[in-house]
C-alpha cells in the first residue's frame, strides 16, 4: 500500500528533518511503498500573507539532502509548467493540485519526465471528469487507452480529496473512490478531505476526522493514502488545523491495515 505523508510545506530544515526522521519506521515497514511528501512552493495559499516555502531551487536542495539521509522516494506538487523538468531531476512523484488538474500544459509536461504523476481531483469535478486528466498523461506517454493497468503500468494516479458542498465544507463521496479506479491506481487524501475552505485568510479544518475518514476509505478498498503530519500541527505554517500528528498517523496507519485485514483487501 502507498503511503504518500510528510509536512504541507517545507518549512526551516530543522523541522522538516525532525519530522522526516519521526517517519523513518513508517518508511521501513515492508508493508507500505513509503513517499515523503511536502510542498517547496504553496503557491495556492488563501493570503497574500502566508508562508509559500523555500522556492523551487531550495526546496529542491532540501529535498536532495533527504533523499540522501533517509533514502525516501519524494512527492511535490507542481503550479508552473517550467517546474517539472527540474522538479522531475530530484522528485520521484510529482503532484497535480486540485485547482489545476484541467491545466493540460501542466500535465503534458509532467508527464515528459521520468516521474510518476499523482493528479489530484479538482473539488469541482464528478469521478467521472477525472477520464481526461489521466489521458492527457497516457497520451504524451504514447498510451492511447485509458485503464487502470495502463495508468499503474506507465505511473498515473490519481487522488480523492473530497468534493465542495454549499460555501465552507467538503464532502467526500466514497462512489468517487471505486468510479475513478476504472482510470487509475486511486490514492485517498484523508487531511485534505477535512479541511474547511472559506474560514477568512486561512483555511481551516478538522483534524479530528481525518482517522474515520481514511479506515471508510480503507473499507472501500484504495490504493493509497495522503496524509500530511507535523510533529506539532499546531505550529504548522500550513494546513495545522487538519494535520495529524506524527505518533497519531502510525495509528490511523495501523487501522487501516487492520481494516484491509478482515476484507482481504
Amino acid at each position: 500500500m502507498k503511503i504518500l505523508t510528510g509536512p504541507c510545506v517545507l518549512e526551516d530544515r530543522d523541522t522538516v528533518m525532525r519530522i522526516a526522521e519521526k517517519l523513518l519506521p513508517m518508511s521501513e515497514d515492508k508493508r507500505i511503498e513509503f513517499y515523503f511528501k511536502a510542498s517547496f512552493d504553496k503557491a495556492n495559499r488563501t493570503s497574500l500573507d502566508s508562508f509559500r516555502g523555500p522556492g523551487l531551487e531550495e526546496g529542491l536542495k532540501l529535498f536532495q539532502e533527504i533523499k540522501e539521509q533517509f533514502g525516501y522516494k519524494l512527492v511535490s506538487d507542481i503550479h508552473e509548467s517550467y517546474q517539472a523538468k527540474p522538479a522531475g531531476e530530484v522528485l520521484d512523484v510529482l503532484q497535480i493540485p486540485a485547482f489545476l488538474c484541467r491545466q493540460t500544459d501542466l500535465l503534458v509536461e509532467a508527464a515528459k519526465t521520468n516521474c510518476k504523476v499523482n493528479i489530484k481531483k479538482g473539488q469541482f469535478l464528478a469521478a467521472g471528469s477525472m477520464k481526461h486528466p489521466v489521458e492527457k498523461i497516457l497520451k504524451t506517454r504514447g498510451v492511447d487507452e485509458v485503464s487502470y493497468e495502463n495508468s499503474n503500468n506507465n505511473g498515473v494516479w490519481l487522488c480523492e480529496r473530497g468534493n465542495t458542498f454549499g460555501y465552507g465544507a467538503l464532502v467526500v463521496d466514497m462512489k468517487n473512490l471505486i468510479a475513478m479506479r476504472e482510470y487509475a491506481p486511486v490514492i485517498f487524501d484523508a487531511t485534505h478531505s477535512a479541511q474547511v475552505p472559506s474560514t477568512g485568510g486561512t483555511t481551516g479544518g478538522n483534524a479530528a476526522i481525518v482517522p474515520s475518514l481514511a479506515k471508510a476509505a480503507a473499507a472501500v478498498g484504495v490504493d493509497g493514502f495522503f496524509f500530511e503530519t507535523h510533529t506539532d500541527p499546531s505550529v504548522a505554517l500550513s494546513d495545522g488545523p487538519n494535520m495529524v500528528q506524527v505518533d497519531e498517523l502510525y495509528n490511523v496507519v495501523n487501522d487501516i491495515f487492520a481494516i484491509k485485514e478482515v476484507l482481504g483487501n
